[in-house]
């Protein structure tokens, strides 16, 4: 009976070893176990802290940076496929203050977007209509059934897959750098293409003119905002020129436009409210063009790529970026928005992220533009 026993006991012992296995691994690893992934970040990424005070800092910021990916992966659910996946990026040596500095300050709302000066006859009635029994989603929970009740109301209406990139009327991603211009670029990015759509033609515009130029509370690379910008352009009357012209440097300057320059002119704009009627959104993409959108991006510092549908608030208070819509796919397993950002080729999906359709996710309905150009 003892020799069974003992036999016993060490099976049992031999079962705990591979039940204590994955718990070790999934531990919260120390600073000093993170250091020589940390100096692999850096040869990857071809950083370099020479520095022993910045090194340390930047460790640091960088185990900040595992344990919250770490989070985040957890929470992300659904087929692998399709959920958001958050891994090291160029970013992840940043501190979560300076990410919000040096990236997410750059997009501030200073008033209603119904208030603004230069909206469209055609659209004004959206903004009221959105806010009528709507409320934001919260984005905690599990994908809200309104993006179903789209799809089903417009199936027979829009085309299942909108991409405008495949029209020719897309510039290629840029990076605003240390510059917080997101609202410059976002914004311009879609002037371009509705020019791009109506003369068949694409040119890329000057981003670096609106940061020097714009006025009406627009503060160049300490922030603006994409309606105001909008309105400022309708208001003068300004030529939005080629970058050619005007090239791109990534910081302040002084405003250098030429007297008769030529360019690309806003006709008219909307800026609107769509938390609780998306449709709207997807409606504009689909028959009209791509879209300006404020965001909250706060948990994109090591996005991959997937589609982002949890861990992302969309309070009209908590925007802090823009991007540019320029598609969307209805067909996919969470149908989503294709957004393109300004962080760079080298962030994301080649510059561009999924954002889930129908949920107001990180806020990207509380300020929509579209544009008209002349």
């Amino acid at each position: 009976m003892s020799k069974w026993w003992n036999w016993v006991l060490a099976f049992a012992l031999f079962c705990l070893l591979f039940v204590a296995i994955p718990i070790s691994l999934t531990r919260e690893k120390s600073v000093e176990e993170l250091k020589p992934m940390f100096d692999d970040y850096l040869a990857k990424f071809n950083k370099s802290y020479p520095n022993p005070d910045e090194y340390t800092a930047r460790l640091q910021h960088f185990v900040a940076s595992v344990r919250e990916i770490e989070k985040l992966n957890a929470a992300s659910r659904g087929p692998d496929h399709v959920k958001a996946k958050y891994g090291l990026t160029k970013l992840s040596d940043m501190s979560k203050t300076e990410f919000k500095e040096l990236h997410l300050s750059d997009e501030k709302i200073p008033k209603p977007v119904d208030s603004y000066s230069r909206r469209n006859n055609r659209n004004d009635r959206h903004a009221r209509d959105a806010k009528d029994g709507h409320k934001d989603a919260d984005c905690a929970n599990e994908p809200h059934d309104n993006i179903y009740i789209i799809i089903r109301k417009k199936r027979a209406v829009l085309p299942l897959q909108v991409d405008w990139r495949t029209k020719g009327v897309i510039s290629p991603v840029q990076d605003q750098g240390l510059c917080g211009a997101c609202w410059a670029f976002s914004t311009v990015g879609t002037i371009e293409a509705m020019s791009a759509i109506k003369t068949g033609k694409l040119d890329k515009l000057s981003v670096q003119e609106a940061i020097d130029c714009a006025g009406l509370g627009n503060s160049g690379c300490a922030g603006g905002d994409i309606c105001l910008l909008l309105d400022w352009l309708t208001m003068t009357d300004s030529v939005v020129e080629k970058e050619t012209e005007y090239p791109l440097r990534n910081t302040d300057g002084v405003c250098r436009v030429k007297k008769n320059s030529t360019g690309v002119k806003v006709s008219s704009f909307t800026c609107d409210e769509f938390v609780g009627a998306e449709d709207k959104i997807l409606s504009a993409l689909a028959t009209h063009g791509p879209v300006t959108v404020a965001v909250n991006a706060l948990t994109w510092q090591n996005y991959l790529g997937g589609v982002i549908q949890f861990h992302c608030g969309g309070s009209p208070m908590e925007l802090n970026h823009a991007v540019q819509l320029v598609g969307y796919d209805l067909s996919a397993d969470v149908p989503y928005y294709i957004a393109k950002n300004s962080w760079g080729k080298d962030f994301g999906n080649g510059g561009y992220l999924n954002l889930a359709i129908g949920t107001n996710i990180c806020g990207l309905a509380n300020e929509v533009a579209s544009v008209d150009v002349k």
